[in-house]
């Protein structure tokens, strides 16, 4: 059974991760009443002791989201030896996140990573989640992307990356997001790129239609894409329509990878 191992960097890239992963479950447990492990669940899970853990990676230098994730429904999923995080974080600053943490750090996240692929059975991709404003998204990111080719040339990186919008109030972000894109188009494969600003627009349309009256034109409101209300996640979040968006892009991905498979 080929699998795909989900690596999440920095803030943005782990909050978009909880939320992938919570619309997954959802989405399974609609499909599969019993809960049983099937063969959908076995590309991104595997069954120890009747409990579903991810071969996934989670890094972020600051302790926040990683903690509310270790904290939340979603704490099962997660193996904790697989999480690795600093708590004084980049500083907006892309050079501290690929060349202080990226170094300091190197052989722990290579560790993590080749434990990961060793839980796999046929490791078909990565995907790696980040955003390009941030220092620990945009320069730790990149880094760990690097190292992904460095360790493993033969299994494809896909990648999503989350660009801020014009608007940003953080002043480095467009110096990350440049650096951040020659890293790109270096070591990644395939690059999802989505802006802030269009996720924004995204949510602002859905949130019409989800209370709009004309045929064809209605998102039901208890819909994966308008909000995690219903889910793992509990009360809405900051973002969490916006991470939707992402969540369910990568959904749809994973789908049709599973449907070439089959």
């Amino acid at each position: 059974m080929t699998q795909s191992v989900v690596v999440q960097v920095g803030q943005c890239g782990n909050q978009v991760g909880c939320r992938f992963w919570d619309l997954a479950l959802r989405e399974h447990a609609h499909v599969n009443k019993r809960g049983l492990y099937d063969e959908a669940l076995s590309s991104f899970f595997r069954n120890v002791d009747s409990r579903y853990v991810k071969p996934a990676v989670l890094v972020d230098m600051e302790e926040g989201v990683v903690n509310q994730i270790l904290q939340g429904p979603l704490r099962e999923v997660f193996d904790s030896t697989q999480l690795l995080t600093d708590v004084s974080g980049s500083g907006n600053n892309w050079a501290v996140g690929n060349m202080t943490y990226g170094s300091a750090y190197r052989e722990k996240i290579v560790d993590k990573l080749r434990k990961a692929a060793e839980q796999c059975d046929c490791l078909q991709c990565f995907f790696l989640i980040h955003s390009m404003g941030g220092g620990t998204g945009s320069g730790l990111g990149t880094r760990v992307l690097s190292l992904l080719e460095e360790e493993f040339p033969e299994v494809c990186r896909i990648i999503t990356s989350i660009y801020p919008s014009a608007e940003d109030d953080v002043i480095t972000s467009p110096y990350n997001s440049v650096l951040a894109m020659n890293k790109l188009t270096e070591h990644a494969d395939c690059v999802l790129l989505v802006e802030n600003q269009s996720l924004v627009d995204i949510v602002n349309k859905i949130k019409i239609m989800s209370h709009g009256t004309k045929p064809g034109l209605i998102i039901k409101r208890n819909s994966t894409v308008t909000s995690g209300q219903g889910g793992l996640s509990g009360a809405e979040k900051p973002f969490d329509a916006m991470n939707n968006i992402v969540a369910n892009l990568l959904l749809n991905i994973t789908s049709e990878s599973a449907k070439v498979r089959a």
